[in-house]
């Protein structure tokens, strides 16, 4: 079974992968020029991650609202319940960039970050 066409992203090259899956183990990929396309190939087949950036509300600040993002990246099926579970928080200033906004956002083991600071 053919997983589909993708472009690689992991270097300038842009190679254009040609990636068949079997058993949901990827049997090969074409196209790749290098091992790290085949390795990005691999990973956005069987499991692909997102980083999660979004805001989240800040009451008595400069600002309204506070650019947040995942620690690293998140299994792309858990974005939507994770964006839900940050629409819901509602933070008091003052923040200061890297202060973990979110522990273990929806049970990934993945912290939420501040992205800057509102005094």
């Amino acid at each position: 079974m053919k997983c589909g066409r993708m472009t690689c992203i992991v270097c300038p090259m842009g190679c254009e992968l040609e990636v068949y899956v079997e058993n949901d183990m990827v049997s090969s990929v074409t196209g790749n020029k290098c091992r790290r396309g085949e390795a990005y190939a691999v990973e956005e087949c069987i499991n692909p991650v997102r980083t999660v950036t979004t805001t989240v509300r800040v009451y008595g600040g400069s600002l309204p609202l506070l650019p947040v993002k995942s620690e690293k990246p998140i299994s792309k099926h858990k974005i939507r319940d994770c964006v839900a579970a940050l629409k819901q928080i509602q933070l008091h200033a003052p923040v200061k960039i890297g202060d973990i906004v979110v522990e273990n956002v929806c049970n990934t083991g993945i912290n939420v970050v501040a992205c800057r600071d509102i005094d």
